[in-house]
């Protein structure tokens, strides 16, 4: 044992909770900190009296996160726990076996944010760990016990149980009539992905494949990937182009003509389909959600605990909720019925029902995607980021924006006014036209996200470069 509890190595370590998971530099994820943060969440689970005596684990295809994984295993088995690792595994995978086992799991991952940097999740056996769960790991005072990092041969159990959610729930022709393009880069889910397409009769294209990882953020597509998805769907002739985030539980879909939707669309859809009796999403969702979609919606912060919350107190209301985010993320608080299977809830982000759900529906109705994204009534939205700016910083001027709104609209060359102002989450302004900016420190990253909306794309793009050409103008 050393002398330093694992409370203290976590404080000064500088890795710290975002809005999912603690989140950090690879460099600040020394073998301590990581072993200090399996087993402090081990005790704040075994405190509130969960069975910790086995702990799932896994993993994204970032270089870094073998090692972190190394040190969580070895710190987890020094005071006597199975760990049950299952290797490069999707998110909502893990989350799956933990739930169905009703053991805990951890996953290594920096989901979406930038290469440097890398992250764990962290599960309850009845779903992800809230706010008050992040304070109880944070305040454990354990002495930390030595080990050897290492790591055993992965299970495939995860995996295999993970595709049988969706093979069981959708017929093997459901999807018999579709090319589809997988982007596949260099996602820790894309094998299942173009094994579950084709078992359901889709033609799977494999497109972008890579070894090098590849921090795709699904709120902030690159120029690249927008021109490589029009390449790739005249090249294949494609119905679609689909793809997630590193860890899988973002989706991503381009339409017939390379488009790529974004993710709160993908949701609208999926949601009108499943056809809930409710729905939770974060404040930064489309606008016209409730007008569409004509059902209870609840609007929280921006991170899946808040969604994962507001979605369990409207369980005890309503028989079947689910939640969407506008990173692509759909989230299944209750049973959900998909054609004659009832879907077990999975309430935590997951890209493949949304995914599946909106295929399967062009493939019944024989529309294109473009065509089936025109029967959304739905604001369009754009959306980018500043990245390396301090949370301090943007603390800051989010505060001197709110202090000033006309001087906010002088500077972006409008001639209106902003009419409602929303702090639930960083700055949302809307003005008297309609149009939405909103702006917020990411809780991922050292980074500012800008979300705007519009009654086109093309008034939504403009409106983004002039609130991103503000931005960076204010940047230090």
């Amino acid at each position: 044992m050393t002398d330093i509890c694992i409370g203290q190595i976590i404080a000064d370590s500088g890795v710290a909770f975002g809005t999912s998971g603690a989140r950090g530099l690879v460099s600040q994820f020394s073998d301590p900190v990581a072993g200090a943060f399996a087993l402090a969440f081990r005790q704040a689970l075994a405190d509130q009296g969960y069975d910790v005596s086995v702990i799932a684990l896994a993993i994204d295809r970032r270089p870094s996160s073998p090692a972190i994984a190394a040190s969580i295993y070895a710190a987890l088995k020094a005071v006597g726990c199975e760990v049950k690792y299952y290797g490069i595994l999707p998110t909502p995978a893990l989350a799956l076996q933990s739930f169905s086992q009703s053991i805990p799991s951890l996953m290594v991952t920096g989901s979406h944010i930038p290469f440097e940097r890398n992250g764990i999740k962290f599960y309850r056996p009845d779903g992800e760990i809230n706010k008050p769960d992040e304070a109880a790991i944070l305040r454990q005072r354990q002495a930390l016990p030595t080990w050897s990092p290492h790591l055993p041969l992965p299970s495939d159990h995860a995996r295999e149980d993970y595709q049988a959610r969706y093979l069981d729930a959708f017929a093997s022709h459901a999807l018999s009539n579709l090319t589809v393009g997988v982007y596949e880069h260099s996602a820790a889910g894309r094998d299942l992905t173009c094994t579950i397409l084709k078992k359901l009769g889709a033609e799977v294209v494999s497109l972008g494949k890579t070894n090098q990882f590849v921090a795709l953020d699904t709120e902030a597509i690159s120029e690249r990937d927008q021109y490589l998805a029009r390449q790739w769907c005249t090249a294949y002739d494609l119905d679609a182009i689909v793809t997630t985030d590193g860890d899988g539980d973002r989706v991503m879909m381009a339409d017939d003509e390379g488009r790529w939707l974004a993710g709160d669309v993908i949701g609208m859809l999926c949601t009108r389909l499943l056809q809930p009796a409710a729905l939770v999403v974060p404040i930064s969702c489309n606008s016209g959600i409730e007008s569409y979609l004509n059902i209870p919606v609840v609007r929280t912060k921006i991170g899946s605990p808040y969604v994962i919350e507001a979605m369990a107190t409207l369980a005890q209301t309503y028989p079947q909720v689910v939640g969407f985010e506008a990173n692509g993320g759909f989230l299944t608080a209750t049973a959900i019925p998909v054609q004659e299977t009832l879907l077990a809830a999975l309430p935590t982000r997951d890209a493949l029902l949304p995914m599946l759900m909106v295929l399967q529906e062009i493939n019944k109705q024989r529309v294109s995607l473009s065509a089936l994204v025109q029967q959304v009534t739905h604001r369009v939205t754009s959306s980018s980021r500043i990245t390396d700016v301090s949370w301090a910083f943007s603390q800051t001027l989010l505060r001197r924006w709110q202090d000033d709104l006309e001087e906010v609209v002088r500077q972006l060359g409008r001639t209106d006014e902003v009419c409602h102002v929303n702090t639930t989450d960083g700055l949302r302004m809307t003005f008297t036209n309609g149009d939405i900016i909103h702006v917020r420190a990411s809780g991922n990253a050292p980074e500012l996200r800008c979300y705007c909306e519009s009654g086109s794309k093309i008034a939504a793009e403009a409106l983004l470069q002039q609130a991103m050409s503000l931005l960076a103008q204010q940047k230090p």
